[in-house]
């Protein structure tokens, strides 16, 4: 008797143990994808181009120059300067305190 009561015992231990840890693996959610990435506004591609044209990394200016633009919706004419006729380029600054857009 108190030898079935042990197996018995055991074997509930182990089953109980088994579900366990499939509870355990099953994931409560699914992933939702990542949302898609906001598109680059038509009329910062060209000008961007133009900024950057003469600029000796383009990628990277070009890069910049697309984040700028699409939050301020406007560039500077020119390969550099005239900042002053869009402010919110001009005062766009990185964490080291410089200007961010090129």
């Amino acid at each position: 008797m108190k030898l079935s009561f042990a197996a018995l015992l055991l074997l509930s231990v182990v089953l109980l143990s088994s579900f366990l840890r499939l509870t355990m693996a099953v994931p409560n959610h699914v992933a939702s994808p990542p949302p898609p990435s906001p598109a680059i506004p038509s009329f910062c591609d060209p000008k961007c181009k133009a900024r950057c044209a003469k600029a000796g990394q383009y990628r990277r200016c070009y890069d910049y120059c697309i984040i700028c633009c699409k939050d301020c919706k406007c560039v500077p004419s020119g390969t550099y300067g005239n900042k002053s006729e869009c402010p919110c380029y001009r005062d766009k600054l990185n964490s080291k305190g410089t200007s961010k857009c090129p």
